[in-house]
């Protein structure tokens, strides 16, 4: 198995168990529970050997972790659009009517390896991941880690709330300037700030183009905030639509964050979707 990163224990002053030891020695395996997962797997080698959480410590051994080897993808051949891609992570447009991941054969995931380089850094991931997920109806932008460092850092940032996410939809009826949506979403915190971008009319109907930046990350949470304010997304009859088109007119816009390897400030715009332009026309 490929050893993906080593550690040779300093100078101990306290006399130490691996399972505490090893929480933050590797980077790619920052949390306790990371630490405990990757031992039960046999992952963690202590001086060439299958360690175990209650191994003592002391100066001079060595520590391994080696890469999981996962089964073999069956890969999807849905060609992609590639807005950037180096040794570390991607960011690819994602078609709507494909979910990002899950139990089906047809997702985004399994059509990574047929549009992305494989890296060759030491930490490379068997195959690249979405490290987050955009609704099976939902167009746009999405961030794929290519390295397990890589996807840690992108995950540790999510959480952080340090990556910037902005939308674009076209809603019925018509909105006002701008405005902070914040009702709760099956009992938690939810909180989607939009502007609006245009009005327009359309078969005697009124419609608005908004902008929206979601600052939580609840499941369908701008389809919800947008319905609860009695302007649904276009097309998104779950959640009151009824304007008959295919799909949903919403698609993850823009994104800006810190390139989690080279510290890099990275923005990246879609272009305004086909479908919008059609919708508008």
């Amino acid at each position: 198995m490929k050893i993906i990163e080593k550690h040779i224990v300093p100078k101990i002053e306290v006399p130490i168990r691996l399972q505490e030891y090893a929480v933050g020695i590797f980077k790619t395996l920052p949390s306790r529970s990371g630490i405990k997962k990757a031992i039960k797997k046999q992952l963690i080698l202590l001086n060439g050997k299958p360690a175990n959480t209650g191994d003592w410590i002391e100066e001079g051994q060595l520590l391994e972790l080696l890469a999981e080897e996962l089964p073999q993808k069956k890969i999807f051949q849905l060609k992609l659009r590639v807005i950037f891609e180096d040794e570390f992570l991607a960011v690819i447009e994602k078609p709507s009517g494909y979910p990002t991941n899950g139990n089906y054969f047809k997702t985004i995931e399994n059509a990574l390896p047929h549009n992305l380089k494989t890296s060759e850094e030491e930490d490379a991931l068997p195959y690249p991941i979405p490290v987050h997920r955009l609704d099976n109806p939902t167009s746009g932008l999405l961030i794929i880690a290519k390295t397990k460092n890589a996807q840690v850092k992108l995950n540790q940032a999510f959480e952080a709330k340090e990556i910037q996410k902005s939308y674009l939809a076209i809603v019925s009826g018509a909105m006002v300037s701008e405005r902070v949506f914040n009702s709760a979403i099956e009992g938690k915190k939810a909180e989607t700030q939009f502007q609006l971008k245009e009005t327009f009319n359309k078969d005697e109907k009124t419609f608005s183009l908004v902008e929206l930046f979601p600052t939580t990350g609840r499941t369908h949470q701008i389809r919800i905030h947008l319905s609860k304010n009695g302007n649904p997304i276009v097309g998104d009859e779950t959640y009151g639509s009824s304007e008959k088109i295919k799909g949903i007119l919403l698609a993850a816009h823009s994104l800006k964050f810190q390139h989690p390897i080279t510290n890099e400030t990275l923005h990246f715009e879609n272009n305004f979707p086909k479908k919008f332009q059609n919708f508008m026309a």
